[in-house]
């Protein structure tokens, strides 16, 4: 895609004029397919739609305002009051930098030996331990109410955002939009996109607040997505709002809830690393409901489990091998998967996974 600083700054110019008009301006072939006496009615548009009008492998700055004029046409369809878009578009504006984040995500680029060190040290996990025994009574209050450890919401919170301090300064709706017209996940990021404006449509943050978040549109100290905050964001302490940005009972209420409603089993391990036998086939590995195997069957298959692990022989379990320079193994229940429906990512969910263990076993 040919976009640069210099086309930034004219898209940017050219935002201004294109907000002014209420009207969205309709892909050439819909107003060719459209009759003329409908031409004025609500035409649904799609993805597609976009895509067809603004092939990916063509797309330049010149054309972003007239893409972002389509997802304001988008947003309608679904409801969003102009007072919304009004407010929501008052600094829009092309962001090239979360391009460039896209492009260059960690995985892509290091081993799980590197995301460990860096992200699993001495230092977070007696982070973490401080912030739980700060928090002691509110988190064993959550834990007991969604049946989640304390470790993991407490570890998921300072993995996500440093515990509160870093939760992203790019306007969401700005960023997500950049994110769609790239085109490498349109139709992802055109969802989020919506549902941001959902959360602002609805009153879910004050009137002079913008929506602020990371590069990829995540907010607040737990980093949901907006199709996450409008699906298990809940309101902890009963004030009646869901702050995700400013409020512990709500942050942890959220991450519990997210955890319990998308299968956590209580009082079950997320797994363990494991060893097995020279020349095993590591291609069987994965996370896919098809690719699990009871422990019983892995046993005999001749995976060891360290000894002080301790589950039925029936359990249901996934093998995980990731990139690693020590070749390491590991033995996952559905917990583990529960944390990669949060992050599809395994460098993420064994960070996680390894925080809580480390956390769980000093304040225990």
């Amino acid at each position: 895609m040919r976009l640069t600083l210099l086309s930034a700054v004219i898209i940017t110019a050219s935002l201004t004029a294109c907000s002014a008009s209420q009207t969205p301006v309709l892909p050439a072939k819909l107003l060719a397919d459209t009759p003329a006496a409908q031409q004025t009615a609500a035409v649904r548009l799609s993805v597609a739609d976009l895509q067809r009008e603004f092939p990916a492998d063509s797309r330049t700055a010149e054309q972003f305002p007239a893409y972002a004029e389509q997802l304001k046409a988008m947003a309608r369809q679904e409801g969003i009051k102009e007072s919304t878009l009004t407010r929501a578009f008052e600094n829009f504006h092309f962001i090239e930098r979360v391009i460039t984040s896209d492009k260059n995500q960690p995985e892509k680029k290091v081993t799980l030996d590197d995301y460990l060190s860096h992200r699993v040290t001495k230092g977070a996990v007696s982070a973490a331990v401080k912030q739980h025994d700060a928090n002691a009574a509110l988190l064993a209050g959550i834990s007991q109410r969604y049946g989640v450890p304390q470790e993991y919401i407490v570890s998921l919170w300072g993995l996500e955002s440093g515990f509160g301090r870093y939760q992203g300064k790019e306007d969401v709706i700005s960023a997500l939009a950049t994110l769609a017209y790239e085109g490498r996940r349109e139709e992802m990021f055109v969802k989020q996109f919506i549902a941001a404006l959902q959360i602002i449509d609805q009153g879910h943050i004050p009137a002079d607040q913008q929506l602020k978040g990371s590069w990829a549109g995540a907010m607040g100290q737990n980093q949901f997505m907006p199709t996450s905050y409008l699906t298990y964001a809940v309101d902890g302490d009963g004030d009646g709002v869901v702050d995700i940005w400013n409020n512990k009972a709500d942050v942890f209420a959220s991450t519990a809830n997210y955890l319990a409603t998308e299968g956590w089993v209580k009082a079950l391990p997320w797994g363990y690393e494991v060893t097995v036998p020279a020349g095993f086939d590591r291609s069987i590995e994965g996370t896919k409901k098809n690719q699990s195997k009871t422990l019983a069957q892995w046993k005999a298959l001749g995976v060891t489990l360290p000894a002080q692990a301790n589950l039925p022989e029936s359990t249901p379990m996934w093998l995980v091998v990731p990139e690693d320079k020590q070749a390491r193994v590991y033995l996952v229940t559905q917990n583990f998967n529960t944390i990669m429906h949060w992050n599809r990512s395994y460098f993420f969910a064994l960070s996680v996974s390894l925080m809580a263990d480390n956390v769980g076993a000093e304040i225990r």
